[in-house]
Parts: C-alpha cells; structure tokens; sequence
C-alpha cells in the first residue's frame, strides 16, 4: 500500500494558493472525486497498477500536516518509503522540480511536522516550485494566489507531476530518483 500526500491548507480561501501545490497536484492527477474524512484529513482510495494507494489531503492545516498523516500511517501501517509527500519549494523555479528522500524540512512547517510526526527526515518527497518573491514576506508570498497565467501553466504542465506519482507507486523512490531526468520540465 502506498501513501500520496499532497499538503495545502483546507478551505475556499487557499484555493490556487502557492503553499497548496501538493492539494493542486493531487486534484489534477485524480480528477474530480469524492473524497471522504478521516484522522482529520480528506482521503481518496484507488487502485493503481494493481497497488492499493491512498491519497491524502490533510485538514489540519500545513503547520500541523503530520498529526493527519501519522495517523493513515499507523492505521494502515505503512512503510516511511511508500510514502510520497507532494509539497512546494519556494528555493525553486516556478513549476521545476526535485525529488528528496532523507533531507531537513529547509524551513518549510509542513514537512517539519511531518518529520516529528513520523520520526524521520527519510520521507520521500516531490518538491514543486513556487519560485520566491524576495520583495514579499514569505507568509505573504505562500499564501498569495497564483496569476491566471501560472494556473494555465500549471494544468500544461501537471501531467509531469502525475508521471512521477505513477511511477513511484509502481517502482518505488530510488527508481524514482534515478528517472528524474527524463521527466523535467523543459
């Protein structure tokens, strides 16, 4: 069983904000759904590939993101590696990616809770660029909403993000890794 997490805030207000990119990715890749509640998070359970993957859109807020996610991780028992944890990544471009396994939360709170949460750095994670407006507060910056243009360019864009979820679930993060360089973003 596999774990895709995509962390964002929940409600109206941070629709198409840059903090809620993993929200966004996982709304793309999934299409319109019902999703259902549980351990204070939305979840969406689908077969792919013959895997049983569970799709996960926290409620509590990006600060407090682990306290959902331990909980599908416990309930289900998954393994820290079939974990994939969508996230944005103000250090890079807008839309360019990276993906990280065993590494610091780099600032971000999100990924800190999660880290205390689980215990560990070695979360597998897709890192997506929201670039950075050093002229803006950071708090500002992630919770602004991104242009007309950037939502264009983000639906050309996402099915990047929706090949790197499959092959995850199909082969892992090491596999993953090693494959990045067929799937940037030109």
């Amino acid at each position: 069983m596999k774990l895709i997490v995509g962390l964002g805030n929940p409600g109206k207000e941070y629709e198409n904000t840059r903090h809620n990119v993993g929200f966004m990715v996982l709304d793309h890749y999934l299409g319109s759904v019902s999703w259902k509640e549980k351990f204070n998070g939305y979840y969406y359970e689908k077969n792919v590939s013959g895997e049983k993957v569970l799709f996960l859109k926290p409620k509590t807020y990006m600060n407090l993101s682990g306290n959902s996610v331990i909980q599908f991780v416990h309930f289900y028992k998954i393994k820290i590696e079939d974990i994939l944890v969508i996230q944005d990544d103000l250090d890079l471009p807008y839309l360019k990616y990276r993906l990280k396994y065993n590494s610091s939360a780099g600032g971000h709170n999100g990924i800190k809770s999660l880290i205390d949460s689980l215990g560990t750095q070695a979360i597998p994670r897709l890192k997506i660029g929201i670039a950075h407006d050093r002229f803006i507060d950071t708090k500002d910056y992630v919770l602004s909403k991104f242009s007309k243009q950037e939502i264009k360019f983000f639906a050309e864009k996402a099915e990047i993000f929706s090949a790197v979820i499959d092959f995850f679930i199909s082969e892992g993060i090491e596999s993953c890794m090693r494959k990045t360089f067929e799937l940037v973003v030109a």
